[in-house]
């Protein structure tokens, strides 16, 4: 079992920046790659970034591309998100998740066994 908590989400400005983190507890934090997703209100859930097992190997959405960063420290059991030149369309619920199987379907929501409660980010126009 791995426990996630996400922490970083708030409101703020279009053009703004916010840094969202997850920390893990459980299992060996580093047997797992990591994703970040997420929800707006209607909307199904999507993919946002990917990171690998050792970070060596990111990936992001088209949508996010150039203007978020996965990173994590597997010392310290974390990943993060950080966000910069945000637009409202960018306004979501986000949850951290951790797979360990099939990295090479990262923007697959089945491929993640644990999932975070999720934090929310509101960016005003």
């Amino acid at each position: 079992q791995v426990q996630l908590v996400e922490s970083g989400g708030g409101l703020v400005q279009a053009g703004g920046s916010l840094r969202l983190s997850c920390t893990a507890s459980g299992r060996a934090f580093s047997n797992y790659y990591m994703g970040w997703f997420r929800q707006a209100p209607g909307k199904e859930r999507e993919f946002a970034a990917a990171i690998s097992w050792s970070g060596g190997n990111r990936y992001y959405a088209d949508s996010v591309k150039g203007r978020f960063t996965i990173s994590r420290d597997n010392a310290k059991n974390m990943v993060f998100l950080q966000m910069q030149s945000l637009k409202p369309d960018d306004t979501a619920v986000y949850y951290c998740a951790a797979g360990s199987e099939r990295f090479y379907n990262y923007r697959d929501i089945s491929e993640y066994d644990y999932w975070g409660q999720g934090t929310q980010v509101t960016v005003s126009s």
